[in-house]
């Protein structure tokens, strides 16, 4: 690979990558959801001695989980204080962004078999992401994350321990830690919907769109916060408009994975199309941002239709999204590349709820939307509820 000037998380993720191509026939055996199973259904699991080698992928694991959480918990902050309109726009770069970023990735791991059922998942994450404006706007972006967090969490949970949608069930040695963890993400969710925030709107001074004509606005750069569906509603209606479709997305979130682990399921099954599939998450990324960049860009030519070929594009919002959308996809790599370390069913639970927690320290220390003591305290409560539910959740595989 030729030298070039990357920055440090560009830099920490090729490092990633290129250990984990070299690790293929390393000590770890992984369990992850959805691994090849022999003939009895019996998934293999993860084995770990304390030598140097298998100490070595663990730090790796941690590494890689600690990156996903950061980056994940932090990608909307670049436009927490810019304008972004409807979203519609702001969610299309992103998506480009993402699909940028996993075409290098392709390249770096060689170009893995393209499997379109992967692109599926993309396709409901994108559904998703169009109301992660309206979201961010309605319940501020800690609380907006703890939310759909919790909600991803129970449906990746649910997925693979019961068997959803053609996926091999997961057992458990601990089942009941299992469900009291499902059970206390679930309570966590219902404790949120008692959290107040104060969400601060943008003045009319940053909405400045650029594909209108500022001469026809005598004066106005663009159309006012009213004219924004979330923005109209009263607060307690937008409020909970906000929730619930922080509940939505969560679910599109977590379903998001199913068809990888539907691939990877079938891998084994001599009379599968997926046949001899990687059962690496790796190997999808890049067929599953593709479903990303597609699904959005249709959503935004129908959206353009649907405003008579005048869409509301802001141009303060295009770097900024660009950011987030890198620092999605570098999320989604090391989270993927942990899964090869710690297996999916450790590291599941433990980025949906530590991305939701730093998201939230996010919102409450530095954009200062959750105030008042018994507000903090409430919002204090349901973090530890949840942080301990992800906890219980992933030691009950152990």
């Amino acid at each position: 690979m030729p030298p070039a000037k990357c920055s440090p998380l560009l830099l920490f993720l090729a490092t990633l990558l290129m250990a984990s191509c070299h690790s293929a026939e390393g000590t770890v055996k992984c369990a992850m959801w959805g691994d090849r199973n022999d003939g009895g259904g019996n998934v293999e699991t993860f084995e770990f001695t304390l030598n140097s080698t298998n100490i070595t992928q663990f730090a790796y694991g941690i590494a890689a989980n600690v990156a996903a959480v950061l980056l994940y918990g932090s990608n909307f902050v670049p436009v927490k204080r810019i304008e972004t309109g409807d979203g519609m726009f702001f969610q299309w770069v992103i998506c480009a962004a993402i699909w940028i970023i996993s075409m290098f990735g392709d390249l770096m791991l060689k170009s893995p078999k393209f499997h379109p059922l992967a692109m599926l998942g993309g396709v409901m994450w994108a559904t998703g992401n169009i109301a992660v404006v309206p979201i961010i706007k309605a319940i501020g972006l800690g609380l907006g994350i703890l939310i759909w967090g919790s909600s991803s969490l129970l449906m990746g949970w649910a997925s693979s321990r019961f068997g959803w949608f053609g996926i091999a069930p997961q057992d458990v040695s601990k089942p009941i830690l299992n469900y009291c963890g499902a059970g206390l993400c679930l309570l966590s969710g219902l404790i949120f919907f008692f959290v107040k925030v104060d969400v601060e709107l943008h003045p009319n001074s940053e909405s400045i769109p650029l594909l209108i004509d500022r001469r026809s606005h005598s004066g106005s750069y663009g159309p006012t916060n009213s004219e924004f569906w979330i923005n109209a509603v009263g607060p307690k209606t937008r409020r909970l408009v906000g929730c619930l479709l922080a509940v939505v997305v969560g679910l599109l979130y977590g379903a998001s994975f199913v068809p990888i682990l539907y691939i990877k399921s079938h891998s084994s099954c001599c009379d599968s199309m997926f046949y001899g599939a990687s059962v690496y998450d790796l190997d999808y990324v890049y067929a599953q941002c593709s479903g990303i960049f597609v699904a959005s860009t249709v959503y935004f030519v129908v959206y353009c239709v649907a405003m008579n070929n005048k869409p509301r594009v802001y141009s303060r919002a295009i770097l900024p999204g660009l950011l987030s959308g890198l620092m999605w996809a570098l999320a989604t790599y090391c989270w993927f590349l942990a899964n090869i370390y710690l297996s999916s069913v450790i590291t599941f639970p433990i980025v949906t709820a530590g991305y939701g927690l730093v998201a939230a320290l996010w919102g409450s220390l530095v954009f200062r939307e959750i105030k008042g003591v018994a507000n903090c305290f409430i919002f204090a409560l349901a973090s530890c509820v949840v942080l301990i539910g992800s906890v219980l959740t992933a030691i009950s595989k152990l």
